[in-house]
């Protein structure tokens, strides 16, 4: 313990084919999607060498943000559409000791004020830092090395294989999407989503065309439309997946057209098609009792923070209760702003800091 440390690399000169290679390397850890949070969220890129006595252990990616006046490493920070990240690590590798170096590296060399990481492959137990705080949060995940005999009959039967079949026999088609103008065709959909609730989608458009435009050409990104009979597109969907994860990155639909259940239609496409990449997990991106339905098996896992001052951890917590708060009322006044001035949607302000 301790003789581990962080070395950062000149962003234009990493050594991309050698990260790739790791084996717990996921889609939102490589370039192409590290670009697209920094376009998106204004921040500076982290890729740092992990050393321990001389040698190269492994690799930790992060984004330099600023809000509010504070310095933040996000890997990934909340309102990034973004899962995971943290580490690459050779098998024989302590997370523990990588997370010690870490904390060391993000406070006393990078100068930053607060430390967020997400990382399928951490756990409690590789944090000894007094000042880490956990956040336990629950999602689904589908093992995609079951036949498809299998996860279908996993699903439930009323609320999602019934609704496929009906699907089929309504005429929907799914499709694998082209690019071009796919975000705005996606965007539409998602805002009559959002409609319904009488609210605004948390992030814009030029969101997901910076995901399209930066992901899309790596093979990383899915990009599916369902079209009714008459050939109308009525349902969109995209879908992130490298190595042994796959991700549910987002869906819409037109509400007139749900009755045919366009919606669980794509999403089982979208299972089969990354199981026939040879992906292990398909995760559902969240709770939900939607997502549920699914047989996906419950998968409890942590997001982790530390902060460099108290004021700093206390100001955090403070936002992530009014953030939380019942009611929502400060969701509910964004909404309300951001139906005035459509472009305080497109904007990452405080509320993306504290969610």
């Amino acid at each position: 313990m301790g003789g581990m440390k962080l070395i950062r690399e000149v962003y234009t000169g990493v050594d991309w084919p050698l990260l790739d290679s790791f084996s717990d390397r996921t889609f939102s850890q490589r370039k192409a999607w590290i670009d697209f949070v920094c376009e998106t969220q204004a921040g500076d890129p982290v890729v740092a060498r992990i050393e321990d006595a001389g040698v190269t252990v492994g690799f930790f990616v992060g984004v330099i943000v600023r809000r509010m006046g504070f310095q933040i490493l996000g890997s990934p920070f909340p309102g990034w559409t973004t899962p995971y990240m943290g580490f690459n690590l050779r098998h024989d590798v302590s997370r523990a000791d990588a997370v010690d170096a870490l904390i060391r590296y993000a406070f006393c060399e990078l100068g930053c004020h607060h430390l967020e990481i997400s990382d399928p492959y951490l756990t409690g137990e590789h944090f000894r830092d007094v000042r880490v705080k956990a956040q336990l949060v629950r999602t689904f995940r589908s093992n995609l090395l079951m036949t498809e005999d299998e996860l279908f009959a996993r699903m439930d039967g009323g609320g999602c294989r019934s609704c496929i079949r009906k699907a089929a026999r309504s005429g929907v088609v799914i499709e694998e999407a082209a690019p071009d103008g796919f975000a705005a065709e996606y965007f539409t959909q998602l805002e009559d989503v959002f409609d319904k609730q009488n609210m605004r989608p948390t992030y814009g458009m030029n969101r997901v065309e910076a995901l399209i435009r930066h992901v899309y050409p790596t093979g990383d990104l899915l990009l599916l439309r369902a079209r009714d009979s008459d050939g109308r597109s009525i349902a969109t969907g995209i879908f992130a997946g490298f190595n042994d994860i796959s991700y549910f990155w987002g869906n819409a639909s037109l509400r007139e057209y749900q009755i045919v259940r366009p919606n669980e239609a794509m999403l089982w496409y979208a299972m089969k098609y990354w199981k026939r990449r040879g992906v292990h997990w398909y995760y559902w991106g969240g709770d939900g009792a939607y997502k549920k339905k699914y047989g996906g098996d419950t998968v409890i896992y942590q997001q982790f923070r530390a902060s460099g001052s108290i004021v700093t951890s206390m100001l955090r917590d403070a936002g992530r209760m009014l953030y939380y708060a019942p009611g929502g009322w400060n969701r509910r006044i964004f909404n309300l702003r951001s139906r005035a001035d459509p472009s305080i949607a497109r904007r990452d302000g405080f509320h993306a800091m504290i969610k």
